[in-house]
């Protein structure tokens, strides 16, 4: 385990703890939840492209841009999917996706064990959200790009997430 320490929101220094996530690395497991509370995990999408749009939550303005821009981008993208985690309710995951028409992006919760908060190292120690950023893993289950937001309440690089996406399709 390795706590990151050079991440900041809203200026303070935060601590995240898990499994840095590394390019080059095989992608880690995980479980999480989709809006009827039935287990996702990373095997349920072998054979594609993953792009993993990491927010803390759906209902704030960054995550809000982010998961509508990601989505935007997914329908354009072959044989690639957008899993937008969050520690959100699925029930507010839902609610999201159904007033923004999204369908090309899985809003997926981790909520009930943090599982890919800690295996993937995006984790904030005591406030039990997800720090922003995004992880791009091929056909194969290996990382090709990584971004952990250096400053949380500031959007993610999408250009480097979406151009290290397309090379891989």
């Amino acid at each position: 385990m390795t706590n990151r320490t050079d991440i900041t929101m809203g200026g303070n220094p935060i601590i995240l703890i898990g499994s840095e996530t590394v390019v080059g690395d095989k992608a880690r497991d995980f479980t999480v939840v989709n809006f009827d509370l039935k287990p996702v995990s990373l095997a349920d999408f072998a054979g594609k492209v993953k792009i993993i749009s990491v927010v803390p939550s759906i209902d704030t303005g960054v995550c809000s841009i982010q998961t509508k821009k990601f989505e935007s981008e997914a329908a354009a993208l072959q044989d690639t999917v957008v899993l937008t985690i969050s520690v959100d309710l699925p029930f507010a995951q839902k609610r999201f996706a159904g007033e923004n028409k999204l369908e090309n992006n899985h809003l997926l919760s981790d909520y009930q064990t943090h599982d890919f908060g800690v295996e993937y190292g995006f984790e904030i120690e005591g406030l039990a959200l997800l720090a922003r950023g995004v992880v791009v893993i091929d056909k194969d289950d290996v990382v090709r790009y990584v971004e952990y937001v250096k400053e949380v309440t500031t959007e993610p690089d999408y250009d480097a997430a979406l151009t290290a996406a397309k090379a891989l399709v």
